[in-house]
């Protein structure tokens, strides 16, 4: 199980910033529009999902991995291990599209900038309110409590990618995604001053968003006993929760049946579920 979390979060981030950086370089013959960088980013993200949500979660993001952390729906060891994943990945895809192209069209391999005519505090909250709003559509659109069918999460989280990105790239060429501001960076070797609203922007828009939708909005019945449980990685198994086919993740967070179980049941096995997106 580990083998496979740990391949399809890597594997899913170096594809994310392969095709997502590689739709930004200035061809000759084309030059590229808001539009399409915006498009091949929410696409990206959508497949990515979409191929490796089943997995792990394909969170592909720093952000959204502290977000589902906060939300005290991943352990803390998946959440240590996502982050070093994530970024070894963007550096291996940044690497790998920045060595197959031509030198002249790969020179800026779309490093995220402020704006010259935008302040670092305008930039951060820009970064900030972006994040949020992917994070608020990505909590919303996995719950598993939710009773609709959930088959459009990924194009729906694709979606709010793209909308983030028709906005943010104006301001600070959009990063809502610590690892995607990190790679392109170190390949060239080339740091914005502010470098730093790449990774605290997401983080601290990841975390509001999750204090909110986890919280305020749509808290979890989960007794403290059940989240240190969560917290440390352990967790009943899957089919002492599950009902119905397709229904497991239902059970786990409407069933006080299912969570006497839980705390109940002294073969406890140290698991990692793969959990929501």
């Amino acid at each position: 199980l580990w083998r496979c979390l740990r391949t399809a979060e890597f594997v899913g981030t170096a594809i994310f910033l392969c095709i997502a950086l590689g739709s930004s370089f200035k061809w000759p013959l084309e030059q590229p529009s808001v539009l399409q960088i915006s498009l091949a980013f929410g696409l990206t993200v959508t497949t990515m999902v979409q191929i490796f949500g089943h997995i792990s979660g394909a969170h592909i993001n720093p952000a959204v991995t502290l977000a589902f952390f906060v939300g005290n729906q991943i352990s803390i060891v998946r959440f240590v291990f996502y982050m070093i994943l994530q970024v070894m990945g963007a550096l291996a895809g940044a690497g790998i599209i920045y060595a197959v192209t031509p030198g002249e069209v790969r020179s800026t391999l779309f490093v995220n900038q402020v704006h010259k005519d935008v302040t670092s505090g305008e930039a951060f909250m820009v970064e900030i309110i972006l994040t949020f709003s992917v994070v608020m559509c990505i909590f919303s659109v996995t719950d598993k409590r939710r009773r609709e069918n959930r088959s459009y999460a990924a194009l729906s989280i694709g979606l709010a990618v793209t909308m983030a990105h028709l906005v943010g790239i104006y301001y600070t060429g959009c990063s809502i995604n610590p690892a995607r501001s990190f790679a392109p960076a170190v390949i060239l070797g080339k740091f914005d001053p502010f470098h730093w609203i790449y990774w605290m922007g997401p983080f601290i828009g990841a975390i509001v968003a999750s204090v909110v939708y986890n919280y305020v909005l749509c808290p979890q019945r989960l007794s403290r006993e059940e989240r240190l449980a969560i917290f440390k990685g352990f967790f009943a198994p899957e089919n002492n929760l599950q009902q119905t086919p397709g229904n497991r993740a239902d059970s786990r967070w409407n069933s006080e049946h299912s969570s006497q179980v839980l705390l109940k049941n002294s073969s406890l096995s140290v698991i990692v579920f793969p959990g929501p997106l």
